[in-house]
């Protein structure tokens, strides 16, 4: 939307609750959550809520110290009452922390379409638990990226659902290949119904750190409309975005901020901006922003979803924390919308140096060339040899790499080895660890394959890249020494495991 469009110009979302499953269509609001609404009517006795008494709270009254927005190391000490936030409340949440969201996103997404509602939730995982109970039937498949985030299946996986991997690339899922999936899936999967919903993390994806385009977004999008495909945009890592790497720009110390208006115009816009019908369920979280603790967030959808959302969050997980809640709104009111922005802003410049450290740190013992000309990939070698290869993220906090296993000595013994069912991914439980007991901990590359069935597990019949395995690094939590002894450590392996000893970058 742009500067000058008013809601009243927008339309509204498309009915979309054929969608809904069989289970989220038959319930039905909780009693008990519908009474509590009389309760603030004036000269109301309540005599129906089995409320405890507020006066039986032992906590009153906090007090925090917390960060000022934009001054590094500076604080503030901030009064936090708790009346009010320490009782059972709405499934929504707070009124007034919805308004402080509404009024965020719509500065910062400015949806396509009028009657988007917000709607508060207890972190990403359990938002998104509550939309596959929201639209997926048992058995239904899930569409997501070539690799997704391990804890997005872990949750439907039981129910009897798989994943339908969509070829990537360095700007993520492949529109062309997606519109491919969809339109052979009668030919490739008979029997199975076609996949209504889209699982996307667009922003530094977990674990491929790849940022989405706003033109793939559009292709996406309209792939997903002619489809008729729901889109589940679960965004943590939206404001940890960062310029492209660049070796002679590293040592730049304490980069201005910008205003806010640049900062955001910075930005890659999410799906919401592109999403004119209410096709998006998007996923926010201040998990990666404030604190994981918080266990804090919220939903952005069409109404028809929040309304039977709201119904599943009333008899599941009820209202978020009011602890949190208290927290979080106290914060923002300190700050503003402008000074959360600023403390958004330092974050991304923040995360920026760590990227930069840790790709640093892999040019002290690979040497590292572009992959082709048109490619943003790096290659890291020993001598003339390719060990990895990796796209240096423009978000989020990982570096996914792809390991060359070719002229690595263990495989060369296991991959003609007819015992050895799956030779890549022995190497790559082997490499892992030998890297633990170096003392440097990565995470596999085979907790991120999407679960298509138990006859799909193997690297052949997943129809992976074959000689090859991968590797998550994460730059978020170490210091710059941190990092450069850990990937020395890992060199070192490297070089053992590859009888390259005698090799240097």
């Amino acid at each position: 939307m742009t500067q000058s469009q008013s809601t009243n110009e927008l339309p509204t979302a498309v009915d979309f609750s054929h969608h809904i499953n069989l289970r989220s269509r038959a319930r039905h609001p909780s009693p008990l959550k519908d009474i509590i609404r009389f309760m603030a009517v004036e000269d109301m006795v309540s005599l129906a809520g089995g409320l405890p008494h507020p006066s039986f709270f032992p906590f009153h009254r906090v007090t925090i110290t917390a960060s000022t927005p934009t001054a590094e190391n500076s604080t503030c000490s901030l009064e936090l009452p708790l009346e009010g936030f320490l009782q059972y409340g709405s499934g929504s949440g707070n009124a007034q922390l919805r308004a402080w969201c509404r009024e965020f996103t719509q500065l910062v997404h400015s949806p396509a379409y009028a009657d988007w509602e917000v709607l508060l939730h207890p972190g990403n995982t359990n938002a998104w638990s509550k939309v596959v109970g929201l639209l997926c039937e048992p058995d239904d498949y899930i569409l997501c990226e070539s690799y997704t985030y391990p804890s997005a299946q872990a949750f439907w996986i039981p129910l009897g659902n798989k994943a339908a991997p969509v070829p990537s690339d360095a700007e993520g899922m492949c529109a062309d290949a997606l519109a491919q999936t969809l339109r052979d899936w009668d030919d490739t999967h008979p029997g199975a119904r076609q996949p209504r919903v889209l699982y996307l993390v667009g922003v530094g994806s977990n674990p491929s750190g790849v940022t989405m385009s706003i033109q793939r977004r559009r292709d996406i999008y309209d792939v997903c409309v002619e489809y008729d495909v729901i889109i589940v945009e679960d965004d943590p890592y939206f404001f940890l975005q960062y310029p492209e790497y660049n070796a002679s720009q590293v040592a730049m110390d304490d980069p201005e901020l910008v205003g806010n208006d640049e900062f955001l115009r910075s930005l890659t816009p999410s799906m919401l901006q592109i999403d004119h019908q209410g096709r998006v369920i998007r996923l926010e979280s201040f998990s990666k922003t404030l604190a994981p603790g918080l266990r804090l967030g919220y939903f952005v959808a069409n109404p028809v979803f929040t309304e039977r959302l709201l119904r599943a969050t009333e008899v599941e997980t009820q209202d978020p924390s009011g602890l949190s809640q208290a927290l979080t709104l106290r914060l923002m009111q300190s700050w503003g919308i402008d000074g959360y922005l600023g403390w958004l802003q330092g974050l991304s410049v923040e995360y920026r140096y760590r990227r930069d450290w840790m790709i640093d740190a892999f040019s002290q013992h690979f040497r590292l060339e572009d992959a082709a000309e048109d490619s943003r990939a790096l290659v890291a070698h020993l001598g003339d040899i390719p060990i990895f290869s990796f796209v240096p993220p423009t978000g989020g906090m990982f570096i996914w790499a792809c390991f060359y296993l070719s002229q690595n000595s263990a495989f060369k013994k296991l991959r003609h080895d007819e015992n050895v069912v799956d030779p890549e991914q022995t190497v790559a439980d082997q490499l892992w660890r030998q890297f633990a007991e170096a003392k440097v901990l990565l995470t596999p590359g085979s907790y991120y394959h999407p679960w298509e069935g138990p006859d799909k597990i193997t690297t052949h019949a997943r129809g992976a890249t074959p000689s090859t395995t991968n590797f998550r690094f994460s730059f978020s939590m170490t210091t710059k020494e941190e990092m450069e002894r850990g990937i020395a450590r890992m060199a070192r392996v490297i070089r053992a495991s590859w009888k390259l000893d005698q090799l240097v970058g």
